[in-house]
């Protein structure tokens, strides 16, 4: 039986030498990879309390809107800024070169509501730092984290400590 790693395409020395670049578009372009990647995303959420699921632009979308349907539940988007036409909350963080700034609908999340976050990857965890935070300035609680990837050498999850993080396949360098 295949596992999601079976489906992940590894390209050496992408986007420059050195990285391993972990490609999800296998897992997509192949149906049972991408049933198999949802089914097991869908086994991390099984006993969470939660109310809604929040994906980040543009993976999570990819990853999220599915579980939602599955589950049953509402699907919020956290885009880049400048993207989402009605009242917005925005928040800024660092990468390793700059800064960006998402953004998620000041009525995408209720006070008191139980949020799960969700990527497709996990690095330095700073994206999903933000968008917690955006989810916690809503009135909402993040319940869970969850990753198709984690490059464990990015220390992503410690970054995120605060949380229940989860991953469906683990990295162990950058």
């Amino acid at each position: 039986m295949k596992k999601v790693e079976d489906y992940i395409r590894t390209i050496p020395d992408f986007p420059e030498k050195g990285i391993m670049f972990r490609d999800i578009t296998t897992v997509l372009a192949d149906a049972d990879g991408f049933r198999l990647a949802i089914d097991e995303l869908q086994k991390k959420l099984e006993g969470v309390d939660f109310d809604v699921i929040a994906g980040t632009e543009s993976r999570g979308f990819i990853f999220g809107t599915p579980l939602a349907y599955n589950m049953h539940k509402p699907f919020v988007l956290v885009r880049k800024k400048g993207k989402l036409p009605a009242d917005t909350i925005e928040e800024t963080y660092d990468l390793e070169y700059g800064q960006a700034t998402i953004e998620m609908h000041k009525d995408a999340i209720a006070p008191g509501q139980k949020v799960v976050l969700i990527d497709d990857l996990v690095a330095t965890g700073g994206t999903m730092a933000a968008a917690a935070k955006l989810v916690e300035r809503l009135g909402g609680e993040v319940v869970k984290m969850l990753f198709l990837l984690e490059l464990e050498g990015l220390e992503g999850r410690k970054f995120l400590s605060k949380y229940d993080v989860d991953s469906i396949v683990k990295y162990p360098g950058k």
